[in-house]
């Protein structure tokens, strides 16, 4: 790797465009270097993923509303159309990119790296896969265009923070699936370095949409980064240009939205004839909820059938968690967030709890994409006394380990004390999920699959779980057109197109 410095320009000391971020992302993406095997497998295993997620969500309110809005958009020219996730009907690829891209964050149930910011780059999935199938591309196309995708968001992720400004972290998202796209179609270094501008100046957005009362439009946020990819790549590839220099610019993204005008980071990149091999760093979600709250579950999960008299709160004094700073402040008691403890809050405030998320899951002694955030159990009473009881604190030495760089000390979880009335204290602590590829058991090819099975049945039909399955696993082979078997089709009378909302289009 080599690390690449960056800093604001002034604008007549006119930084040559070679010397520019956005262009050596570029360099990057045109690379024609090979694919490595660990990194195809782990590709595949990640489309696996984003299938499953998406069609446990098919028909939750942000879905049906998204893809009610991509089923107006027929086809554009240019090619054959992309697939939406649960049914057969084709559309114009950067709404294919919307619909699939709310579908696979609706649960927040896919994979994640977290470093200097946070990331789920499973979102470059949906925009790459729908130009893939809309454009004809082969399957050996679709996963460098993937792994250009990862590369570029974990680089970005490890160097540059964007949630200290309060800039929503989809803005890493925006530049990387367009220069995916770009890997994806052989497009050259010019209208990659075009793409990539557009799609950080159209994506740059506050995180407002993960804070409080969190809305619907957390699931949309990275579609929408997904689809203004599409249409920067589009715009690039017809001569259009993009503001320059994006990143280094005196009005640019660093200088009035990040650090300021004194800023300087360090950028990690391949160099030229390097793998691209940033996937591999990343890591799925057993559990659908936040990444940070993976190891709080499986901890929780463990304490309940070590210490079932700590479930009901009675016996409870108090449950204090030590973690990280981001998990203290952004999903614990640290936040400030009242919606935080209240029963009545929205599903997607409660997967931002981690008060909430621990005491379900030792209580539950397990945790459920549906049923943990149920409201009737959410209200439950013993429940509430409990979640009442949870707090954070942040801890210097969690904090220190969730930013370390090396990956074998990197941790996302902490210690909790329980005190129990009796005056009994509880301890524990996990450094990462079970899932992790450090954790207890880690995710491989058979726990992927495992993963689509739970989340597919009753909703797929039997022969079509077992179609996509064996076509996902072959994507390194599939021909020119043949993406379209990445598409995978709910069973009849799942999906009621005409219970869709409607809306202006």
């Amino acid at each position: 790797m080599i690390n690449h410095d960056v800093r604001v320009y002034r604008s007549e000391e006119n930084l040559d465009r070679k010397d520019q971020l956005a262009w050596k992302m570029a360099e990057v993406a045109t690379d024609p270097v090979g694919i490595d095997p660990e990194v195809e497998e782990m590709v595949i295993n990640r489309i696996i993923d984003n299938a499953s997620v998406a069609i446990a969500s098919l028909n939750r309110g942000p879905i049906v509303a998204a893809r009610a809005q991509a089923l107006t958009h027929a086809p554009s020219t240019g090619g054959t159309g992309a697939s939406v996730f649960g049914i057969t009907e084709k559309v114009s690829p950067e709404w294919a990119a919307w619909a699939n891209g709310v579908a696979v964050r609706e649960l927040d149930y896919h994979d994640t790296f977290l470093a200097a910011e946070y990331s789920h780059p499973g979102d470059n999935i949906p925009a790459i896969l729908a130009v893939a199938q809309h454009r004809g591309s082969t399957g050996a196309d679709l996963i460098r265009g993937i792994a250009t995708g990862y590369e570029l968001q974990v680089d970005l992720v490890k160097a540059i923070c964007l949630h200290k400004h309060k800039i929503d972290h989809v803005a890493h998202l925006g530049p990387s699936a367009a220069a995916g796209i770009g890997t994806l179609l052989g497009l050259d270094t010019e209208t990659i370095f075009q793409a990539i501008g557009q799609g950080l100046h159209t994506t740059t957005a506050t995180r407002q949409s993960r804070k409080g009362e969190i809305s619907t439009w957390k699931a949309h946020a990275p579609a929408f980064a997904a689809k203004m990819a599409v249409e920067a790549a589009d715009r690039a590839t017809r001569g259009q240009t993009s503001p320059v220099p994006i990143y280094e610019g005196e009005d640019g993204v660093i200088a009035w939205l990040l650090d300021g005008p004194d800023a300087r980071y360090s950028v990690p990149l391949p160099a030229p004839g390097e793998a691209k091999r940033a996937i591999l760093d990343t890591y799925t979600k057993e559990h659908s909820a936040e990444y940070q709250a993976q190891a709080w579950i499986d901890l929780a999960r463990k304490l309940h059938g070590e210490h079932p008299e700590a479930t009901d709160p009675e016996n409870v004094e108090s449950v204090l968690i030590r973690t990280s700073h981001h998990t203290h402040y952004v999903i614990g008691s640290g936040a400030n967030d009242p919606q935080k403890y209240d029963p009545q809050a929205s599903r997607e405030t409660l997967d931002h709890s981690i008060p909430y998320i621990f005491t379900v899951a030792l209580q539950d002694g397990s945790w459920h994409h549906v049923d943990s955030y149920a409201p009737e159990r959410a209200a439950r009473p013993d429940t509430v006394q409990l979640w009442h009881k949870v707090t954070t604190e942040e801890d210097p030495e969690w904090t220190r380990r969730y930013h370390s760089l090396d990956l074998n000390e990197k941790a996302f979880g902490g210690a909790v004390e329980i005190t129990l009335t009796d005056g009994t204290v509880i301890r524990d602590e996990i450094a990462v999920a079970d899932a992790h590829p450090l954790g207890a058991r880690p995710f491989g090819r058979e726990q992927y699959i495992a993963k689509f099975r739970t989340l597919a049945e009753g909703l797929v039909a039997p022969e079509e779980i077992e179609r996509f399955l064996e076509a996902a696993q072959r994507t390194a082979s599939l021909g020119a057109g043949d993406l379209d078997q990445l598409n995978i089709t709910a069973a009849e009378g799942v999906i009621d197109l005409a219970a869709a909302p409607e809306g202006l289009f």
